[in-house]
């Protein structure tokens, strides 16, 4: 044993095989390894809670000799102290750990998030979270949140949006909420606390502006002019990708279904028979995690029976783009709207859905819930009623067909009595 000096480093040998530790004579603990290739590390060893523990200080070269000592007296105290310098280490690195970082693994998480959310989790991280995108997450702060909270309030992302942007601002920082929970939960300090004790996007609370539920919708009294617009645009449309749009807006409003579920449905998801009554399609993968089958009235088998399949493709509503299927149809929204009188989204089409089955054609309301796929909360409902399979409302899904249709024939001026089944 030997006091390890520069001198002492430069002039020993190294072993003809595997490693050795050479061990200082004044400071217990701390010692130099050196391989069979000729490296020389720096090491401390100790007892953390009676258990040995060896830590591995730095590469000479790398660390001079008196750095490497001053190393490994604060790392053998903090054992005496019951401090495992290891832990110590992935503290630091998980104190440094970025916003973009923690999305990343947020996101690919197996099973935990569809697509799309994992689209509307990195659109806000590189837009209304950027200026902390590339900032250890710990570094975000109760005040500097609610000073970005409130610019997006007044002025939106970018300060010039006159009424500000209070949806984006709900939707980022609930999104960060998540983000920082999980950083919480998956990464610890050296004592073994969450490394954020306490989420900063919660101090919003006295600022959050709580929005109002929308309510938009097709008027009632417009529902039969949209729905013959769209058989109209259909026998018109002269490209794959405009009557792909098309189909699935009118799609749309007979099943109440949401735009990504449909717009990425599959054939193999589509069961078609002579009989309407035995036709469905499934939903495996929806926004509440509860597969479906739903039933289609008969106008929507006509409309899947006459959609053109495509070779080599597996989607329903197939068009040119890089997805495969359709993505958007935002310019058929701005027809459909000049229809109706009013904006209208493809989630509108859905609250339409539910507004006909309700107040038209006075279908009950968990059987309008069910067939929107809201599963009713109730015990009875969750363990007793089946929640899946759901041909059986095939009348009701018909019923809603037959309506709209009926409305569309008033809507060209034809006079129409609609008469009991």
């Amino acid at each position: 044993m030997a006091k390890i000096t520069k001198g002492y480093i430069d002039k020993v040998q190294a072993p003809a095989e595997g490693y050795k530790i050479h061990w200082d004579e004044s400071v217990r603990g701390y010692g130099l390894r050196i391989m069979a290739s000729g490296k020389r590390v720096f090491i401390a060893q100790g007892r953390v809670r009676g258990k040995p523990v060896i830590v591995t200080l730095g590469p000479y070269g790398v660390l001079t000799e008196d750095q490497a000592r001053k190393k490994a007296q604060k790392a053998l105290q903090d054992m005496r102290e019951g401090i495992d310098p290891r832990d110590a280490k992935k503290a630091d690195e998980a104190a440094a750990v970025t916003l973009r970082t923690v999305a990343t693994e947020y996101k690919n998480r197996p099973g935990k998030l569809k697509e799309s959310s994992k689209e509307a989790i990195e659109r806000h991280v590189v837009t209304t979270l950027a200026i902390w995108k590339d900032k250890p997450i710990v570094a975000i702060t109760e005040d500097a949140c609610r000073q970005q909270y409130r610019k997006m309030l007044d002025g939106g992302l970018r300060g010039k949006r006159k009424d500000g942007s209070p949806g984006q601002a709900n939707q980022a920082f609930s999104v960060l909420r998540a983000l920082i929970n999980y950083a919480g939960r998956r990464y610890r300090r050296a004592d073994g606390s969450p490394l954020i004790l306490r989420n900063p996007v919660d101090g919003l609370k006295d600022d959050w502006v709580e929005l109002q539920p929308k309510t938009s919708m097709i008027p009632m009294g417009k529902v039969g002019a949209v729905w013959a617009a769209l058989q109209q645009w259909r026998t018109e449309a002269y490209t794959r990708d405009s009557l792909a749009g098309i189909d699935i807006v009118t799609l749309l409003l007979l099943t109440g279904c949401r735009w990504e579920e449909m717009a990425s449905m599959r054939w193999e998801q589509v069961h078609l028979e002579e009989d309407a009554a035995r036709c469905w399609m499934h939903l495996p993968d929806t926004k509440n995690k509860n597969p479906v089958w739903l039933p289609l009235s008969s106008q929507a088998v006509e409309l899947l029976k006459t959609r053109q399949r495509v070779e080599r493709s597996p989607f329903v509503f197939t068009t040119w783009s890089k997805a495969g299927y359709i993505r958007s149809a935002r310019e058929l929204m701005e027809k459909v709207s000049k229809v109706a009188g009013e904006r209208v989204t493809p989630h509108d089409l859905r609250r339409t859905y539910i507004t006909v089955a309700v107040s038209e054609c006075s279908i009950d309301l968990y059987r309008a819930e069910l067939l929107t796929n809201h599963v009713p909360k109730g015990v009875t409902a969750r363990h007793y009623l089946e929640t899946s399979r759901l041909q059986y409302l095939h009348p009701e899904a018909q019923c809603i067909g037959d309506w709209i249709e009926v409305q569309a024939v008033k809507a060209s001026g034809a006079n129409v009595v609609q008469l009991r089944a």
